[in-house]
């Protein structure tokens, strides 16, 4: 009885760690991939090590390009769908929608309004997060000097994952080995 019970306990914990390993890998080979220009802080949380904090160049939407009617401001946390458009070597905002438009082509990321400037005669904007905001790497590497750019899939849901993250144009690890020698 007991030796069935434990086989049945690691059972379900191999499954368990098959289907997150798998849902993580189908996000990953979406066939939708950007490349996200960002603006990075480098701090460290002494739990986890050295990430990269990423600041998005679409992470502020700008009050002209939410679409649909009698736009009203966004309560924090409120989901918004971004559709993007490749402008030079980046893609960049073109469209936000506060319902998943229907019929829409271009690749769609949803994010959350973590911040509304929302005042009388000043820029009007939102402030995004897209869940993509923190990227760790290998110890002694969190401090990077170069441009950062971000290559991430997108699902059919919208949520993105990061597949990529380059320095000056290198892969981050390739880049940061380099650095070392």
């Amino acid at each position: 009885m007991k030796s069935t019970l434990l086989l049945l306990v690691l059972a379900a914990q191999c499954l368990w760690i098959l289907g997150t390993v798998t849902v993580q890998e189908s996000r990953l080979r979406s066939d939708v991939a950007v490349l996200l220009e960002t603006r990075p802080i480098d701090p460290r949380d002494l739990l986890r090590g050295d990430y990269v904090i990423l600041n998005y160049a679409i992470s502020d939407i700008p009050r002209e390009l939410f679409q649909g009617p009698a736009f009203q401001q966004p309560a924090i946390g409120t989901p918004v769908h971004v559709a993007l458009a490749k402008k030079g070597d980046f893609h960049v905002a073109v469209a936000a929608y506060l319902r998943k438009p229907k019929g829409e082509s271009r690749p769609l990321l949803q994010g959350r309004v973590v911040q509304s400037n929302w005042t009388a005669g000043q820029p009007n904007s939102v402030r995004l997060e897209y869940g993509i905001e923190r990227f760790y790497v290998r110890e002694g590497t969190g401090e990077p000097q170069g441009k950062l750019t971000v290559e991430a899939a997108i699902p059919p849901n919208g949520c993105p994952v990061i597949r990529e993250l380059y320095l000056d144009g290198k892969p981050f690890a390739e880049a940061m080995s380099d650095i070392a020698r």
